[in-house]
């Protein structure tokens, strides 16, 4: 269906993740998310294009993606590439099915999918030549703990890996050398971000990334001071002295559930208990093809964390549950 700016949307409701998505333990293996496929005039589910740019024998498809799950997972963990063969066989389609967008695991959104390698190919090099002429294909919506100082403007930061124990994250690198970046050991990362509404010191924002690095927009967000609600990977980098934010470094802070005020767990009706299971609130809301602009509606928890806050948004009927996913 057609939004009022003209782009197109995923047609239905979300698909609701599994508990076990979000880090539940215990129990039987989750059953498959129901990842429902949007109706996509002139694209249609269930049936090869005819009147879209594709190559002759290919296919595009889009998904509405939940958190948590991975496009490639762990062995033995449910991701999205083990569900396309079952996806293939539902809609019918000739070919297989392979990812040409999709946003992180821990994010939620649009996901496209290709059924001829051909047209992934052509569709890779527009959102690389895109970027490189300084537009910004992917639009992503954040809810952030913390309102950034200016309204809109720029993310510029080095990001590299970084050891940490057993374990690699990703670090900004504040004032990156030539070598470095020609060795490939740093990336220049660059993030548009603009805010959309503020509500109790949080805030809605619209964030196009124009470069490509893990992890990019939850660092970045750390930078300007305003975690993502849900982040429980990169939040524990800002804190606070007397309720001002401050920087810390990634050695001094180590990975943790995120920490929020007792009037904000109140606002999102969920306990101390319960933050482990916080969804990151990160939604690829849109992909610029080259037939025009291409929507996902936020997943269920995202929209109630809106309505909760009072933050502007997709509406959604009153309800009295929290924004924590299904059990």
């Amino acid at each position: 269906m057609a939004t009022a700016a003209g782009s197109k949307r995923l047609g239905g409701r979300s698909a609701r993740p599994e508990a076990r998505l979000y880090g539940r333990g215990g129990g039987a293996p989750p059953p498959r998310p129901r990842l429902r496929a949007g109706a996509l005039p002139p694209w249609r589910a269930g049936a090869p294009p005819r009147a879209c740019w594709r190559a002759p024998r290919g296919a595009l498809l889009a998904l509405s993606k939940p958190p948590g799950l991975p496009v490639l997972g762990r062995s033995g963990e449910l991701s999205l590439v083990l569900l396309l063969p079952v996806l293939r066989r539902r809609l019918g389609l000739p070919a297989e099915l392979h990812v040409v967008k999709a946003p992180a695991r821990e994010c939620s959104g649009l996901v496209l999918l290709s059924g001829c390698h051909r047209a992934t190919e052509q569709l890779q090099r527009f959102f690389a030549d895109a970027r490189r002429r300084g537009q910004y294909p992917a639009t992503y919506h954040a809810v952030t703990v913390g309102v950034p100082a200016e309204a809109e403007g720029e993310i510029r930061a080095g990001l590299r890996w970084q050891q940490q124990g057993d374990t690699t994250v990703v670090v900004p690198v504040p004032a990156p050398g030539r070598r470095s970046l020609a060795r490939k050991e740093v990336k220049s990362t660059l993030t548009h971000y603009r805010v959309l509404g503020t509500a109790g010191g949080c805030a809605l924002l619209q964030l196009q990334p124009r470069t490509a690095f893990p992890e990019q927009l939850p660092v970045h967000l750390t930078l300007l001071l305003c975690p993502a609600l849900g982040d429980h990977k990169h939040s524990s980098r800002v804190g606070r002295v007397l309720g001002v934010p401050f920087l810390l470094p990634p050695e001094a802070a180590p990975t943790r559930t995120q920490m929020l005020d007792e009037e904000l767990l109140c606002r999102l009706g969920i306990s101390p208990r319960q933050l482990h299971r916080l969804p990151l609130h990160l939604h690829l809301q849109q992909l610029v093809l080259p037939q025009g602009p291409l929507c996902a509606p936020p997943p269920p928890p995202f929209l109630r964390t809106l309505r909760r806050l009072g933050l502007p948004g997709h509406p959604e009927p009153p309800a009295t549950r929290s924004p924590l996913p299904p059990h």
